[in-house]
């Protein structure tokens, strides 16, 4: 090999080591690898649903639902964040201060406060200590408004709005009287006695008697439980559950909403039966919320169930 030749490869191979070095042999991939992966540019957070005037949005309260029961600080704490999730609306409670004494309804209805010093009360059974005493007393002075719910079965309706307002009426708290028609009856019809339109005005009638403006609120998941035609005063509110998905809660809803309209409705919501999707969700309470009121113009009450509840606001 010649010296001419010999300098050729030498330069060559010279340049090759600088252009090595210089980060010119670099291949194609390692050159893409360097460069910096493009931020993704985030979406547009969705608008909330606008919130109706008068809504109110809390949680249920019940002697069997939640274990321990939480103190009245927890409630009102607790009453005020699920609100806080739908801005102007007031807190509040669903209470079921009377409850079925048994699941068949034959043995009448269960109070959670001591028998009144007067009175007769057929068929009630009634505790030793006011379970919710202290917890509308702390309503009273937080703005939170409660529900005085019954499960009635064999008790006569009038009479426990007598017993009710007997016991909690001087609360500033209370909005009203609730009937869950699961309940009503429970002993002649397997998922509750229909509610006739005489009922209902006797009942509404009868409230009104104790507080002008209170409402008498209705719960059940089938329409044709619910009075046919009656609906001043009255506030429907369905409690289903065990749906597939939210499109599936809101699409039943939405027909709950529809049949009622233009009167107002509510919805009680977070059971465990539909923890497998609403479970995955970063915060159930307000997105189903939101769904249910972009979806149903006519809601006034938002609920979740305290069998959850725990959940979502962790216990004290």
């Amino acid at each position: 090999m010649t010296r001419t030749i010999r300098a050729v490869i030498g330069l060559v191979a010279t340049l090759a080591l600088v252009f090595a070095m210089a980060g010119g042999g670099a291949t194609v991939s390692s050159v893409t690898a360097a460069k910096a992966t493009p931020t993704p540019t985030p979406g547009p957070t969705p608008t909330p649903p606008p919130v109706p005037a008068g809504m109110r949005a809390g949680i249920r309260a019940s002697n069997y639902g939640i274990t321990p029961f939480p103190s009245p600080t927890w409630w009102v704490n607790s009453t005020n964040s699920m609100a806080a999730r739908f801005p102007s609306s007031t807190p509040e409670q669903l209470a079921v201060v009377v409850e079925v004494n048994g699941g068949s309804g034959r043995n009448g209805c269960w109070a959670h406060f001591p028998q009144p010093a007067t009175g007769t009360w057929p068929n009630v059974k009634f505790d030793d200590v006011d379970l919710f005493e202290s917890t509308f007393a702390a309503f009273d002075a937080s703005n939170v408004k409660v529900w005085l719910q019954v499960e009635p079965a064999r008790c006569d309706v009038p009479m426990l709005i007598d017993l009710l307002y007997a016991q909690y009426g001087t609360h500033t708290s209370v909005i009203g009287f609730g009937v869950d028609d699961e309940w009503y009856r429970k002993d002649l019809v397997r998922y509750g006695k229909p509610i006739t339109d005489a009922e209902a005005q006797a009942w509404v009638a009868k409230v009104r008697g104790y507080h002008a403006e209170d409402l008498v609120l209705v719960k059940h998941w089938l329409p044709e439980k619910m009075p046919p035609t009656y609906r001043d005063g009255l506030v429907f509110v369905d409690d289903s559950q065990g749906l597939a998905s939210l499109n599936a809660m809101v699409s039943e809803f939405s027909t709950w909403g529809q049949t009622f309209a233009p009167s107002p409705v509510g919805f009680q919501f977070g059971y465990s039966t539909d923890k497998n999707w609403w479970g995955t969700m970063s915060d159930p309470p307000r997105q189903i919320g939101n769904a249910i009121l972009s979806a149903i113009p006519n809601t006034r009450d938002l609920l979740w169930v305290d069998f959850t509840a725990y959940d979502i606001w962790p216990a004290e």
